[in-house]
């Protein structure tokens, strides 16, 4: 993975205050630090960071910082961003070797379609949309990718079924599920009408059997009433 190229000024004033005005002045505060190296607090060009940070390796690029001549091989960590607007409003520079293994949170993206759960009106749910991965720096990938296109109902993929590039790594538990193609789901108001038509068809059943009851009842009070008018007493 090649670096990206970064320039830092050193010896930024400290403070909230003066934080607001580096980042009024298109500057994000930041610090660098790692290797036994004591926290040197930076500033970097707001534009250059959100170039480099939005390149194919996302959050996981390697930058070469430029820090007072010295070349520092960083990556970017502890990211801190305004709540409202999602811009950076702080970022450390870790300092890292080639051949060390680092950790780093790489996105889990799903590509094709998965058409057989569709047809059956099923639902794909991704359950881990990101998966923290071991490796030297130039062996982080951009992205883990799982195709689904041949997925269908009841099928699911676990962390271990994952297969990584030669040299990554994970600590996460292999039963870990990531995704998980789910029956059609039944909301609560389906609910709430098949118990409802449920009600109304017990109901309708038992009218008509308290009907069929009041009819067999009159039949037959008619048929004692018709056997007493019809009788005749006895000639003497």
């Amino acid at each position: 993975m090649p670096e990206i190229s970064l320039v830092a000024d050193a010896g930024r004033p400290a403070g909230s205050s003066s934080a607001r005005r580096l980042r009024a002045s298109g500057k994000i505060p930041g610090v660098v630090y790692g290797h036994g190296m004591d926290p040197l607090p930076v500033a970097v060009d707001a534009r250059a960071l959100r170039s480099a940070l939005t390149s194919d390796a996302g959050l996981n690029a390697l930058l070469s910082l430029s820090v007072d001549g010295t070349q520092h091989l960083t990556m970017a960590r502890e990211i801190q961003r305004d709540r409202v607007r999602g811009t950076v409003t702080h970022v450390d520079f870790q300092i890292v070797r080639r051949d060390e293994v680092v950790a780093a949170d790489v996105p889990v993206t799903l590509i094709g379609d998965a058409i057989e759960v569709h047809r059956g009106d099923g639902v794909v749910a991704q359950e881990i949309f990101s998966l923290t991965v071991r490796a030297t720096p130039d062996r982080l990938p951009h992205a883990i990718e799982i195709d689904i296109s041949g997925l269908a109902i009841g099928d699911h993929v676990r962390v271990g079924d994952l297969k990584l590039a030669e040299g990554v790594s994970t600590d996460v538990d292999p039963e870990t599920a990531i995704l998980v193609a789910q029956p059609p789901q039944v909301s609560e108001a389906d609910l709430i009408t098949e118990d409802q038509a449920a009600e109304a068809a017990e109901a309708e059943a038992a009218a008509e059997g308290e009907e069929g009851a009041a009819a067999e009842g009159g039949e037959g009070a008619a048929s004692a009433g018709d056997g007493a008018g019809g009788s005749e007493a006895p000639e003497g």
